[in-house]
């Protein structure tokens, strides 16, 4: 009979030689590849349980943004929970604006709001019917397309901000909302900290400055011209809102057609 020293290490062996077959790509036994495998599991403490595999498939994209909302919607900003891209350079700050403001919803969104200004006689000046709307319609989408260049890429690349939108994606509803609003004031700089929104505050200003130059003069004033910045900001901030809980919303809708 071999010494107990001498079967410790055939024992040994047995266990260790399959896992240097299977790194090795070598053929292994197989009953002896399955006994050994089985006595060393059972040697282990059982693992702690998870909860992974009781969770629904879509959990696993929890708080992931798509680049389309409802497949309409440009998203090309939003930037996925628990995702920490690098800071995105010029050119690429220039691409999402442009993607923002030429994709074809921007020309549909900006049919819609010139329709109820139009309808509405915001701009009594810029007259009704067709060619009144023609020029509610270029100046609806030179507002918006200035906006996105000096929000996304003109002011950032100087200041060295960071617009994309970053998913928080866990909390309660209250405190996600405003995270989401806030960031209309506070925006991720290139390393990786929070500082004052300067692009967002400043370059929707500097849009309606622009604006002043195209609008009639009898809508420069300066409380018109409060309400149309006001607006714009407003309208990003309910932006980022929806964003937050897109993807909540499509793994309900996901839950329930399932």
């Amino acid at each position: 009979m071999l010494p107990r020293t001498a079967c410790n290490l055939v024992i040994l062996a047995l266990v260790c030689l399959p896992a240097v077959g299977a790194a090795q790509d070598l053929p292994a036994a197989p009953l002896i590849q399955a006994g050994a495998a089985s006595a060393f599991a059972a040697a282990l403490p059982d693992a702690p349980a998870t909860n992974e595999s009781a969770e629904p498939p879509q959990s696993a994209a929890k708080g992931q943004q798509p680049k389309r909302i409802l497949g309409i919607m440009p998203n090309y900003r939003a930037v996925s929970a628990g995702t920490i891209p690098p800071p995105p350079t010029p050119r690429q700050a220039f691409r999402i604006a442009t993607q923002n403001s030429f994709d074809y919803s921007s020309f549909v969104f900006v049919g819609a709001t010139s329709l109820l200004a139009e309808n509405s006689n915001s701009h009594p000046k810029l007259g009704k019917g067709v060619a009144g709307y023609g020029r509610y319609y270029w100046r609806g989408f030179l507002d918006k397309t200035d906006g996105n260049y000096m929000v996304i890429w003109a002011l950032p690349s100087v200041l060295h901000e960071d617009e994309r939108y970053y998913t928080r994606g866990r909390g309660n509803v209250l405190g996600r909302a405003a995270y989401a609003a806030s960031r209309v004031v506070i925006a991720r700089n290139y390393s990786e900290h929070d500082t004052f929104n300067a692009s967002e505050v400043f370059g929707r200003g500097i849009a309606q400055a622009v604006a002043l130059s195209y609008y009639p003069s009898s809508d420069r004033s300066a409380g018109a011209v409060a309400a149309k910045y006001g607006w714009a900001i407003g309208r990003d901030a309910l932006t980022n809102t929806f964003r937050e809980f897109w993807p909540d919303i499509a793994a309900h809708l996901h839950r329930r057609s399932s």
